[in-house]
């Protein structure tokens, strides 16, 4: 028999507002432990909280860039359970109504991700393990998250990949997290099940807890899937349960019985108002929002022409399309552009992280200035390409490196008469060409780039002596 896998994602994000939920204290990571951290977002009796404005605000754009609904009422609830990183035994969040609702993600392949909601909430601490003993580090204890929920739409480890990773992107377009999985601002909890291919009648989940990679997590459905798979077609039932990932052995292990809503005992915060919205607040909002990356992924390949593979690449990193939008401003072919980020930049900085953050010596204007001298037909792509390597690794501008005496570039009449004169000296090569040896040609262009220092257009020296010889 074939099963269908399903899967639903509750995704953690850390937001960057610069003090906690429902305190003053600083949110920051890598802090000192215990050192960001009081009375109110440790929970000691008496305390009161009160809610953070640009909580609501970066709730409020998350849901309005993912196609949510927002709610103009919602509140706050407790949701009680013990462990050590909760000092009060109870964690503020949303259950009864969240702020947002209904949204979606849409897929390269058209399929959408249903979001049943986006709540806020506030972060526990952690448990640092240590020689045996476990310490806890306060500081996370409060930081405000929000917790976004889809439908179980995912089909595949590749689907949650995708949507894992334009999630990603949009959160960092909107400004409201970094979504740094490998420091813990971004977090996937996995919901994991399989039906018999076809049934519209959903399995028994399981949930993989605390994903902090895409590729693990990919893994890990996998696994899982084929988990489940196995245990159904050996004649048993799958067991509701929370699990964690082992990347040692790409496997996955019980932690706890799976805890449904009723085992929190949810009920409304009594010490937190209700958060009460308008329209105009709202529009307001969303007017803030900047262009998002799959508006710019479309304007970048229908209307400047670029391939999708290197649309994708400048879209993925929010500081690199900022770049692209601002060094292409005003330009012809905004697409040279895109190729000398993905052709030559890129090429020095390989990995995620330095990509994000895209801090390279030459300026947008720098590159721009660049661009311009090509299609102002001053200079050719072979000497454009020498001059920003040089850019790259000095900061200095294209005239420190191309004199006056270089743009002047060479007249059409010059070019003619430098390729009949090639053609004369080079008639062994014209001949092998009429004869069918196409790479001939390559020995001709080579000697008129050699009189022209380099300066001539090679396609277009190249297109003439053709018409050349074939005369």
């Amino acid at each position: 028999m074939s099963y269908d896998l399903v899967v639903g994602l509750e995704t953690h994000v850390e937001l960057l507002t610069k003090t906690k939920i429902f305190c003053g204290c600083k949110n920051s990571f890598g802090s000192e432990p215990n050192t960001n951290c009081c009375p109110i977002c440790i929970g000691l009796p008496g305390t009161l909280p009160k809610l953070n404005r640009e909580v609501v605000n970066f709730a409020i754009k998350a849901g309005l860039a993912l196609n949510c609904k927002i709610n103009l009422n919602s509140k706050m609830d407790r949701k009680n359970y013990v462990y050590p990183d909760l000092s009060k035994a109870y964690q503020i969040s949303q259950f009864y109504t969240p702020i947002c609702k209904n949204g979606y993600v849409e897929l390269s392949s058209g399929k959408r991700i249903r979001i049943h909601q986006i709540h806020m909430e506030e972060d526990a601490g952690k448990l640092v393990h240590k020689s045996g003993d476990v310490y806890v580090d306060y500081n996370r204890g409060g930081v405000p998250l929000l917790e976004i929920v889809t439908e179980p739409d995912i089909s595949s480890s590749e689907e949650a990949r995708e949507y894992v990773e334009k999630l990603q992107m949009i959160m960092r377009y909107i400004g409201v997290s970094d979504c740094k999985m490998q420091e813990g601002s971004m977090r996937c909890d996995v919901n994991v099940s399989v039906k018999p291919e076809g049934s519209r009648v959903l399995g028994t989940r399981t949930e993989i807890k605390n994903m902090n990679s895409i590729t693990f997590m990919t893994k890990a459905i996998d696994y899982e899937y084929k988990r489940h798979v196995a245990v159904i077609e050996s004649g048993e039932k799958v067991v509701q349960q929370t699990l964690r990932y082992v990347e040692s052995t790409n496997s996955t292990e019980s932690m706890r019985s799976k805890e449904d809503a009723q085992d929190y005992r949810y009920f409304g915060d009594p010490d937190l108002v209700e958060i009460n919205l308008d329209d105009l607040y709202i529009e307001q909002i969303r007017n803030t929002l900047p262009e998002l990356p799959t508006n710019r992924f479309k304007r970048y390949t229908n209307k400047f022409g670029i391939p999708e593979k290197d649309a994708l690449l400048i879209v993925k990193y929010k500081n690199v399309s900022d770049f692209f939008e601002a060094a292409s401003a005003g330009l012809k072919n905004p697409k040279a552009v895109s190729n000398f980020i993905i052709g030559q930049i890129f090429r020095n900085i390989e990995t995620e992280t330095e990509r994000e953050k895209f801090e390279i010596l030459v300026s947008p204007k720098q590159l721009h200035e660049l661009v311009k001298l090509i299609e102002d037909g001053k200079i050719n792509m072979n000497l454009a390409k020498k001059t920003f390597s040089k850019m790259l690794e000095s900061g200095k501008d294209v005239t420190d490196f191309i004199s006056e005496d270089d743009m002047k570039g060479i007249s059409d009449n010059e070019i003619e008469a430098l390729c009949r004169e090639a053609v004369s000296k080079n008639e062994a090569a014209a001949k092998d060409y009429l004869s069918g040896k196409e790479k001939a040609i390559k020995a001709i262009l080579g000697y008129v780039m050699k009189a022209t220092k380099g300066k001539g257009d090679a396609l277009k020296i190249e297109k003439k002596l053709v018409e050349i010889i074939n005369q």
